[in-house]
């Protein structure tokens, strides 16, 4: 996949409007979004059978997605060749949502994604995830934004 193939499916208003999304959504809750796009895995990772899961746990890593106060991050990662995504918690929140929770919303952005209609499931998701963090996660005064709010575009 061209380095470049990114921009077709989310463009910088795409981007603009997730970044927007991140930022609105963690107004309601004490989580911590990271949304990452990467367009495939590296050759290295498919001769040695690794899966886009695993490369979700590494980025869920490289970003420190792990690394807020209340161990309360959340990645959304979108592998655009396999048109797979990835929805990984920190700790605190996997003690209150089960992993089945963020793969029903991950399938729910993968229908979409399969009909081209990648802001629509990416909004969609982070609406879904806003209320799960809300419910077991709100907001306080004391909140601060602690990761970027950014979509970030893995380039190799």
């Amino acid at each position: 996949m061209p380095p470049w193939c990114w921009r077709l499916s989310f463009p910088t208003p795409v981007l603009n409007e997730i970044e927007k999304a991140v930022k609105q959504s963690e107004s309601k809750h004490r989580g911590e979004l990271r949304f990452a796009i990467e367009n495939s895995l590296a050759p290295g990772w498919i001769w040695y059978g690794l899966s886009s899961r695993h490369r979700a746990a590494e980025v869920f890593s490289n970003l420190r997605v792990w690394d807020t106060e209340e161990n309360s991050g959340v990645l959304i990662y979108v592998q655009l060749a396999d048109r797979e995504v990835h929805i990984l918690a920190d700790r605190s929140i996997n003690k209150c949502v089960e992993q089945a929770e963020w793969d029903k919303i991950a399938k729910v952005m993968q229908k979409a994604f399969s009909q081209k209609q990648f802001q629509q499931g990416s909004l969609q998701a982070i609406e879904e995830i806003t209320r799960l963090l809300a419910t077991h996660f709100p907001a306080d005064s004391l909140d601060h934004n602690e990761l970027p709010n950014r979509p970030v575009i893995i380039r190799r």
